[in-house]
């Protein structure tokens, strides 16, 4: 992968490059070196995964009862009876993710079940999933779903000024959004299905990043092109270059597409891989995800059949 720039100089930001093909060679190298040698360690390491989901409904026939289950489910994401069996300690979800419409009865649930602590409250903003409305209308938004309970929001840039070239003005924007959420986490979603190259999926993250975000985010799930590991080699090269000159911490989170505990799993390699342990946690590192925690209740729910009598509870990694 080749990277040239300062990121003090927003300017240095045309001469960003980055090659696939270097891009893919690394994944590979990542992947044929690293193995889950043990059913004990995949269930670590599925724990962990768990605990970094933020477990999401953005359908367009969401109803208070779809939200209502999704936070008992992100409260409580295994049955009781299985809390018994493979982990020592009550696990939720790192957040739930909703419409802002949908924000205060989510926050409503989560707080009637003693969980304001450890679930937090998600929401979407800024014309989801395109982005394409005024930005008045989109920080009125972000506004909205603070006031009804949100305590993160993950807003959607305007692809088109990406494809552009339009830099300064999308920085410009995501300042904004940023003094809009003070007191609340920022994510920002970069659609990257939608950004044409690598090489501006590096460049959005930058900007978003230099806008002071917590967290890049690849997807809204609704482009054509999600969450891939490719994509999301690029974005971590991004941050931890970030990093390196800032000595700020950004997250990332992967959204769309991501579905079995496989998949789970090889995003927690390359984290570790990439960015090492500091990120293996929720402040770091989430995964937007729906179907996902359903598989890997599903793993657990062989793993121990197999093992009844035998089972030990497990910790995270």
């Amino acid at each position: 992968m080749s990277v040239l720039l300062s990121i003090s100089d927003k300017n240095s930001i045309e001469k960003v490059s980055i090659n696939l093909q270097s891009v893919n060679t690394r994944i590979k190298e990542i992947f044929e070196s690293k193995s889950i040698n043990s059913e004990t360690n995949r269930a670590n390491w599925l724990l962990k995964a768990v605990s970094v989901i933020d477990l999401t409904t953005l359908a367009g026939d969401d109803t208070e009862s779809n939200v209502k289950r999704l936070c008992y489910k992100a409260v409580n994401p295994f049955p009781v009876n299985y809390y018994d069996k493979i982990t020592k300690n009550h696990l939720t979800t790192a957040a739930v993710c909703v419409y802002p419409t949908k924000v205060a009865t989510a926050a409503q649930v989560i707080t009637s079940l003693n969980a304001s602590d450890r679930v937090q409250i998600a929401a979407v903003a800024t014309g989801f999933p395109t982005g394409l409305y005024a930005l008045e209308t989109r920080l009125s938004e972000i506004k909205f779903a603070i006031e009804n309970g949100a305590t993160e929001i993950d807003v959607v840039i305007d692809r088109s000024l990406v494809l552009s070239g339009q830099w300064d003005l999308l920085y410009q924007e995501l300042v904004q959004m940023r003094e809009a959420c003070a007191g609340v986490h920022l994510k920002v979603i970069l659609g990257i299905g939608e950004l044409g190259t690598m090489t501006n999926v590096y460049k959005a993250s930058l900007t978003a990043m230099q806008a002071g975000c917590d967290f890049i985010k690849t997807s809204t799930g609704k482009e054509g092109v999600n969450a891939t590991l490719a994509v999301g080699l690029v974005m971590c090269r991004a941050i931890r270059q970030f990093h390196d000159e800032t000595g700020t911490k950004i997250g990332l989170k992967p959204a769309g597409g991501i579905r079995t505990s496989q998949d789970a799993v090889n995003w927690l390699i390359l984290i570790k891989e990439e960015l090492g342990d500091d990120w293996l946690n929720s402040k770091l590192f989430r995964i937007g995800a729906s179907g996902l925690l359903g598989d890997i209740e599903n793993w657990f729910c062989q793993y121990t059949t197999k093992q009844v009598g035998s089972a030990s509870k497990f910790s995270f990694i």
